[in-house]
């Protein structure tokens, strides 16, 4: 399904149903959980760094992680390849293609984390900006909402962000039930990397903070090598 961003992005275009994949988590108690998205002319305003001590339990309980062997540990975690390499995945030149900036990160997922990862990176085939733009996606939603929609959080949301991108209503993204929907969510986002001058060759963090203008600029950085496993297996 293709929508028209013009009358919900303007400071960003050029021009004037699936389950896993509509699911929000709108759970009180879930703190925000990195930088959130902002539109590209609004100012970037102090969010929390770290899930309230709620978060986990709470996302837990909404997810079903919370049962035994629900997250499963696998390459996509531990950096390892669990198949073989095949001529139609995506080599890891294509996939960092500036290397990795600073100590990285690495989070378990569960199914849900893996379908909205799927909903990505198939976003990211339709608009045309290829692996390393996949890359820039996942690394992106890991560090905004770690691979959940989530839907409002009550008294811990962050303004009015929500689902995959933590993208805000009030900045343009789009209405509640939009940018809680992955497809929408993932082209959107695409839409604004690709009116960055040159997003191929900056480093993942500028190219995903000209987009997000997050108050924690740097901290997309952490998650290339795992968005780089997760699109090589999933791409």
């Amino acid at each position: 399904m293709r929508y028209d961003f013009t009358r919900w992005l303007p400071a960003i275009a050029k021009d004037s149903t699936d389950s896993n994949r509509k699911i929000a988590l709108s759970v009180l108690g879930v703190a925000a959980l990195g930088g959130l998205a902002f539109g590209p002319t609004a100012v970037a305003a102090p969010v929390t760094s770290a899930p309230h001590e709620g978060a986990v339990a709470a996302i837990e309980q909404a997810t079903g992680k919370s049962r035994p062997g629900a997250a499963e540990e696998s390459a996509l975690t531990t950096g390892g390849t669990t198949t073989k390499p095949s001529a139609d995945k995506p080599s890891r030149e294509k996939l960092i293609p500036h290397g990795v900036q600073g100590a990285q990160s690495r989070i378990p997922l569960d199914d849900a984390q893996l379908a909205n990862a799927r909903a990505i990176i198939e976003e990211a085939k339709e608009s045309g900006v290829g692996e390393r733009g996949a890359v820039i996606g996942v690394a992106t939603s890991l560090q905004e909402s770690k691979l959940y929609n989530l839907g409002h959080l009550g008294v811990y949301n962050d303004h009015d962000s929500q689902g995959l991108f933590q993208q805000r209503p009030s900045s343009g993204w789009g209405s509640p039930e939009q940018i809680t929907d992955p497809e929408y969510a993932s082209e959107a986002f695409y839409r604004a990397l690709k009116n960055v001058g040159g997003w191929q060759d900056l480093p993942l963090t500028s190219a995903a903070q000209t987009v997000q203008v997050s108050a924690y600029p740097f901290a997309y950085a952490q998650w290339e090598e795992q968005a780089a496993d997760i699109v090589a297996q999933l791409w």
